[in-house]
């Protein structure tokens, strides 16, 4: 048994359970290096050990984005990014963003703010990756480092605020839960997106999808109950109420087929003899028991 002697950032416990030891994703596919993972008996969430997780100055460097395979250049963002935006865009039903004003925490070359421009009235493009910043602002958008050097000049007036991804990132998601909703006017909506814990391929293969599932570029990991909890934390004082938690699953059957018979992913590609009518009934059923990639938590300001 490991034990992790800090406390949580989430709820403050020092009570840990080992959940997991061995190889985690390091990068892209393939590189591993062994970690542990452990379980916060307060609150639910689980985290890497923080001597492998990455730091936060990490994401200003093109480094980070090589060491996932995916280029430095904007253009290199696009290639991966945008195909994946369907679901991003599924997550904002049934609000209208017409004419609003809106600010994406963690948008990164921008595929989901390039999405909704559009439509927005005003759009913030949060994101620590110095290389984006003048692509995004060529494209119209107000840039800012983080939510805190946004908070000076948007405090309070913000209608719609977006995080895909993220949370699991940072070092303190209760500040980052914290300081969206101080960005969010009275009855401002706030999403956020970020892998599931509940995912059915962490069931189905127990012994081989948590070296994928487990990685050096996340720092915590989800489930509903979880989720819920590190809002709850932070609600009353930020004056906001939950308005649920939603599941959504990005990747066809074809993906978890190929998990099974191959233990490797393959993305959006799709295997002879499975239609889209079978991805959409496999969606079905894993959002409808919560064993998605994704859960959504959405919230409410209700107050200053």
């Amino acid at each position: 048994m490991f034990i992790l002697s800090k406390s949580c950032e989430i709820c403050g416990t020092t009570r840990w359970n080992s959940v997991y030891c061995g190889k985690i994703r390091n990068g892209a596919f393939g590189n591993f290096i062994n970690g542990k993972i452990f379980r916060c008996i307060g609150c639910n969430v689980e985290r890497l050990d923080e001597d492998l997780s990455i730091k936060r100055e990490a994401y200003q460097s093109k480094e980070y984005r090589e060491m996932l395979n995916q280029g430095i250049e904007v253009g290199d963002y696009f290639k991966h990014s945008d195909s994946i935006q369907i679901h991003n865009l599924n997550a904002l039903w049934p609000l209208n963003i017409r004419g609003k004003k809106i600010a994406d925490i963690g948008t990164g070359g921008g595929s989901f703010l390039d999405s909704v421009s559009g439509l927005a009235g005003e759009v913030l493009a949060i994101e620590p990756t110095l290389m984006y910043h003048s692509s995004l602002r060529k494209r119209g958008y107000r840039v800012f480092n983080y939510t805190a050097d946004a908070l000076k000049e948007y405090r309070n007036k913000i209608d719609i605020v977006f995080s895909f991804q993220v949370i699991e990132h940072v070092t303190d998601p209760k500040r980052l839960l914290r300081e969206a909703l101080l960005l969010l006017r009275p009855n401002g909506k706030m999403i956020i997106a970020t892998p599931n814990r509940n995912d059915i391929l962490l069931k189905l293969l127990p012994n081989d999808f948590p070296s994928f599932y487990y990685r050096t570029q996340h720092r915590w990991y989800f489930d509903k109950s979880s989720i819920i909890n590190c809002f709850g934390q932070i609600a009353t004082m930020a004056n906001s109420q939950l308005d649920e938690v939603e599941f959504i699953h990005t990747f066809g059957m074809s993906n978890c087929l190929t998990w099974l018979n191959e233990k490797r992913p393959i993305g959006d590609l799709r295997i002879e003899g499975i239609s889209p009518a079978a991805d959409k009934m496999w969606s079905a059923y894993l959002q409808s028991t919560g064993q998605t990639d994704t859960l959504i938590l959405k919230a409410t300001k209700i107050g200053p």
